[in-house]
């Protein structure tokens, strides 16, 4: 069953795609400084198709990325979530996310991967998921890190390390983790 319904953690109210968050995501997404280290949108048009193409991914899969708010104020400040790349699907279920600059080093970002962990491997009983990251994008690293993924290998056709984290490892509370709730 696909995740239309909001959801929200602690800080987060999580939700699929708007068209009028499309503008507002592009603000963020066109930064060239701010995606240094993940997909930088050319264009309004080229940001819109990729988002929307995500999106689409929630009814053939169950689940998509999510527009992430601020719970206090409900401001978009971001995108990100469980997914599979649509340009890219043979990578399989992979968390990724973006958020404005204002909202970094808070640990929203860690935040949000918990809740994707926690969905993927309870609510969707995958058995494991992906995250790839720029070897130079040392905070980005350190929240796969914290939230239990593993690193792979550098994947030269993304230019990108490629970490994971499965079911049996990555249920948080679980002995192998050595974490709890």
């Amino acid at each position: 069953m696909p995740t239309r319904q909001p959801t929200q953690t602690l800080r987060l109210i999580l939700r699929p795609l708007h068209a009028n968050d499309v503008p507002l995501l592009y603000a963020i997404q066109s930064d060239a400084a701010a995606m240094r280290f993940t997909y930088c949108a050319p264009s309004l048009e080229a940001c819109s198709h990729r988002l929307w193409k995500y999106e689409a991914m929630r009814t053939s899969h169950g689940f998509a990325p999510w527009v992430v708010l601020d719970r206090s104020d409900t401001k978009l400040i971001g995108w990100g979530g469980l997914g599979v790349d649509p340009l890219d699907p043979d990578w399989g279920p992979e968390i990724s996310y973006f958020f404005h600059p204002a909202y970094w080093g808070r640990g929203l970002a860690t935040e949000l991967v918990a809740h994707c962990i926690e969905h993927a491997f309870h609510t969707l009983v995958l058995s494991e998921v992906s995250a790839f990251a720029m070897p130079e994008n040392v905070a980005s690293i350190r929240v796969l890190e914290k939230s239990g993924f593993t690193f792979l290998r550098y994947e030269p056709s993304l230019a990108r390390n490629h970490y994971r984290i499965s079911a049996d490892r990555g249920v948080l509370g679980s002995p192998s983790t050595g974490r709890s709730r």
